[in-house]
């Protein structure tokens, strides 16, 4: 049976190029890069080669480059510390963002050491932006607005850089997790203004376990894990040498190739809209998903026009990875928090969400594959209902 893998948006086969990398590092750089003996030298001077070319990519200084091992934990430490240590009593956010940025919010709600404010979400899975407006000129307390980049089920895409600046004139910090993105497009924080951001390997052909926060320099975080005081105090923990390495390197290769990967993976996308118009009447997008230039080009997610709890399995037999949702957890497939926003229960009770998510190894044979297989599926739901 041939195998389809339509799941990127959950990780990314990890790339030759990558795994030769970090194999290298395995096999001839062994040493704790807190030793100061050679073998010790040697693994911190990869660390620092690392942490200084993903800077450079991203247009910011070494010093504000710090290493984790995933998004999760990049995007718990900024709003935690956030909370504890600078001062914020106030978050602007929505339901729509990762598990991760929504369950650490929650627990600082429980706790009671910040008031939450959740974003009205627009029909089209969009923030309202005249809200969050009038809620900045508020300052009576400090305030972080913590908004995800893209979407990681929609693909809906943020306006970083003009809520960057209405957070700079309301003197409000601006922390948004850019795990979808970083390495998809060829981004300046500089240029955006973001005060944190997060970027997890594994999105981008790396591997997992490697990630990395920013925070733009003075910005005084503290740590949530204590012990050596490495990552500069940030993020105790012997650093996982190869997978900073094989980060550094994955994110290399894809801005290298992101003009070619872009309008490939654009196409592919293109084709996917339209073979599904062609073969399944009544399908729709969610979100701004069908939308090339207001999404994220690597997603798109579909609205089928009837309501089937076991299409991901059904899928699977046809031998197709895909997702109904996002992957921030396991179990069951369940309708999702960014779906019952944006729909209610009668709107979800009449259709089958699918997220599917390219890379610039998808091809268009892949994408028949899916097709096929949908329209099968669409039929046998019409001969149900005749």
């Amino acid at each position: 049976m041939q195998r389809v893998y339509l799941d990127n948006a959950a990780t990314t086969a990890i790339r030759p190029e990558v795994v030769d990398e970090m194999a290298n590092v395995m096999k001839n750089v062994f040493g704790n890069p807190s030793s100061t003996h050679v073998f010790g030298r040697e693994a911190k001077a990869l660390i620092e080669l690392s942490r200084k070319n993903i800077a450079q990519r991203l247009n910011v200084s070494p010093a504000e480059i710090y290493f984790t091992s995933c998004g999760t934990e990049s995007n718990n430490t900024i709003i935690r510390s956030c909370v504890n240590d600078l001062d914020v009593t106030r978050i602007i956010t929505t339901d729509l963002e990762h598990k991760c940025v929504i369950e650490s919010i929650k627990d600082i709600e429980y706790r009671g050491k910040a008031e939450v404010i959740r974003l009205n979400i627009l029909k089209n899975g969009n923030i309202d932006y005249q809200q969050l407006e009038e809620l900045l000129k508020d300052q009576s307390k400090k305030t972080l607005v913590s908004l995800m980049h893209a979407n990681n089920e929609i693909g809906n895409l943020t306006d970083v850089k003009y809520i960057s600046k209405l957070c700079q004139e309301n003197n409000t910090l601006f922390h948004t997790d850019t795990v979808q993105t970083v390495g998809h497009y060829d981004l300046d924080f500089q240029d955006l203004g973001v005060d944190f951001a997060s970027c997890s390997a594994h999105k981008i052909h790396g591997p997992k376990g490697a990630g990395f926060l920013y925070a733009k320099k003075a910005s005084h975080l503290k740590a949530l894990i204590s012990g050596g005081g490495q990552e500069r105090g940030l993020r105790s923990g012997t650093e996982n040498v190869y997978g900073i390495v094989g980060l550094s390197k994955a994110f290399d290769l894809a801005l290298d190739e992101l003009d070619e990967h872009v309008q490939h993976i654009k196409e592919i996308k293109q084709y996917t809209i339209q073979q599904l118009q062609e073969a399944i009447p009544g399908v729709g997008f969610n979100g701004l998903s069908a939308d090339l230039d207001k999404s994220l080009y690597a997603l798109l997610s579909i609205k089928l026009p009837f309501h089937d709890a076991l299409i991901g399995f059904e899928l699977e037999l046809a031998g197709i990875a895909i997702s109904q949702g996002s992957a921030c957890s396991s179990g069951a497939a369940k309708v999702s928090t960014v779906m019952s926003t944006i729909y209610n229960e009668d709107e979800i009770s009449q259709m089958t969400p699918l997220r599917v998510s390219f890379s610039y190894e998808t091809s268009k044979e892949d994408i028949d594959t899916l097709i096929n297989t949908l329209k099968k599926i669409a039929a046998k739901h019409q001969l149900q209902n005749a």
